[in-house]
């Protein structure tokens, strides 16, 4: 479990951001905020420059290793999670139409003091749009397995290699001061005094669609398998446990293993294809999360939710991004930001608050995730396992 140290130190830096940022917008004069918000704008070009990159980076190779290694069980795999995927932000689409508008966001800018204009500007234009670099992405990966050009495909892993390491070593530690100079502004202008509830009951209400969702999965991995979805859920108490305190799919990797293998209805090929592959693929929980959230900082900064056609899109094209995020602390929002800029529009502003909001709770959307795998390996379960011949004995394995 190396990666606990590092994700709970992002969360705690991230968490300083915040609050340091707060406190200096409330005590800055002009001059002070003058030299935040170039800052800022500095780091925005930053990390906007890498986000078509990144997109490249990550999603090509996904594509080109599926095809390498395509196999029907595999493939079905990857439509389930991409499915579980959709299918958990059109629920949270759904229930953000009906619930955002009650919740009383404050969408009123008067009495709101006016951030100066930076003074500094280094603009940094990104090598291609957002929506290029997806279908660049999807072309070059999809080519590649047509044409099985090894060469190419040992260049796109160095790049997947490079990229992740773009990722941990300047983007992720950008993200902290990024987070800081934004609530910074915020605090400076007086709008959290306001919204900073608002955040704290997004948290509560998405957690809660965190359960709704995984007894929607577990009852259709129940339905496809005939199996009690039950005498699986169960045995994940310690892997949910375990991803709250790592906030980590590939940290919690060997317990998430070890609670589905003690299942007496999952059959142990399924099991050790299915709980590692979901770990990199399958992120409902995240996915969920980032449509209410977006939603709520849509009608929050921009005063309107964005229409149904709209979310459509951005559901659609999330789907596809979640299944190649990065393996990393906040990998699936890091990967959505271009996503999130293009399609809905969202600033610098909108992209920081839902960075600094995601981090907030990320550990149960990860929880979520893992917890979520074992919903897909009993669906697995009845699609290629239902007579139980895949395995002479089911379940059986290390206590947790």
């Amino acid at each position: 479990m190396s990666g606990k140290k590092g994700d709970f130190g992002l969360i705690i830096k991230l968490l300083a951001g915040l609050v340091l940022g707060m406190i200096f917008g409330r005590l800055a004069n002009v001059p002070l905020m003058d030299v935040v918000v170039s800052i800022k704008y500095v780091l925005g070009q930053i990390i906007f420059y890498a986000v078509p990159l990144v997109i490249v980076g990550f999603i090509a190779p996904a594509i080109a290793r599926l095809g390498q290694n395509a196999g029907k069980m595999l493939i079905t795999a990857v439509a389930l999670a991409y499915v579980s995927a959709v299918g958990a932000a059109a629920f949270a689409a759904a229930g953000g139409y009906i619930i955002i508008p009650h919740l009383s966001v404050p969408t009123a800018v008067e009495g709101l003091v006016e951030l100066p204009k930076p003074s500094f500007k280094l603009d940094i234009p990104p090598l291609m749009s957002v929506m290029s670099a997806l279908v660049t992405a999807m072309i070059v990966g999809i080519a590649v397995v047509w044409t099985r050009a090894e060469t190419i495909n040992k260049v796109l892993v160095e790049l997947e290699k490079i990229m992740t390491s773009v990722v941990v070593r300047i983007i992720i530690p950008l993200l902290p001061f990024f987070v800081a100079a934004t609530f910074a502004e915020l605090s400076y202008e007086g709008r959290l005094t306001t919204q900073l509830p608002i955040f704290l009951l997004m948290i509560v209400l998405v957690i809660v669609g965190h359960f709704i969702w995984l007894a929607v999965l577990y009852g259709v991995g129940g339905l496809l398998s005939g199996r009690n979805p039950l005498k699986v859920i169960k045995y994940y108490v310690p892997a949910y446990l375990t991803a709250v305190g790592t906030m980590s799919s590939a940290a919690t990797l060997p317990v998430s293993l070890a609670c589905a293998r003690r299942s007496p209805v999952l059959s142990k090929t399924i099991t050790e294809f299915m709980i590692p592959l979901g770990a990199t693929v399958h992120l409902c929980g995240s996915v969920l999360t980032e449509t209410f959230f977006v939603m709520t900082i849509s009608l929050m900064l921009y005063g309107t939710l964005p229409t149904a056609g709209t979310m459509a899109l951005f559901i659609l094209l999330f789907g596809i991004f979640a299944v190649g995020a990065p393996g990393v602390p906040g990998g699936t929002v890091m990967a959505s930001i271009g996503l999130v800029t293009s399609v809905l529009g969202f600033d610098a502003a909108g992209v920081a608050l839902l960075l600094a909001i995601f981090a907030l709770q990320d550990s149960f959307g990860t929880a979520c995730n893992v917890t979520g795998d074992g919903a897909l390996a009993l669906m697995l379960e009845g699609l290629f396992n239902r007579n139980g011949k895949m395995d002479n004995n089911f379940g059986g394995g290390a206590e947790v």
